[in-house]
């Protein structure tokens, strides 16, 4: 069973950050979610800045076909949390738009932290 699910947003311009601003707006105004805070550079894996939306299972079928449609042209990795950390980020996830590199080396195998996964209520936008 997948308890939750990371979205992955990427930016690399300025034109694709305030694309990315208006679609994390949106996105708080409709999901309960959690939303990290904004990577202006690259951090971790990831290869180009970026925010993140973490989300249960439950809201998977109304969340991901909205984010599909109303990405607006912006690459995103969605990958499950099953706690196999690298399999989730290079073996299963979807991509939604263009296929970014992803530094799987500096990820571990595996990981047994829980996540918090209460959602903000009244996230900060910026």
């Amino acid at each position: 069973m997948i308890p939750s699910y990371h979205a992955h947003i990427y930016y690399r311009t300025p034109e694709e950050r305030a694309k990315a601003e208006h679609l994390r707006s949106l996105i708080a105004e409709r999901f309960l979610v959690r939303l990290g805070r904004w990577h202006d550079v690259p951090v971790g894996p990831h290869t180009a800045p970026m925010f993140q939306v973490a989300f249960l299972a439950e809201i998977f079928p109304s969340f991901i076909p909205w984010l599909m449609l109303n990405r607006n042209g912006l690459a995103i990795l969605l990958h499950p949390n099953t706690g196999r950390v690298r399999d989730d980020h290079l073996k299963n996830p979807f991509w939604f738009g263009e296929i970014l590199p992803v530094k799987g080396g500096v990820l571990p195998e595996s990981s047994d932290e829980a996540m918090d996964m209460e959602p903000n209520t009244t996230p900060a936008l910026k």
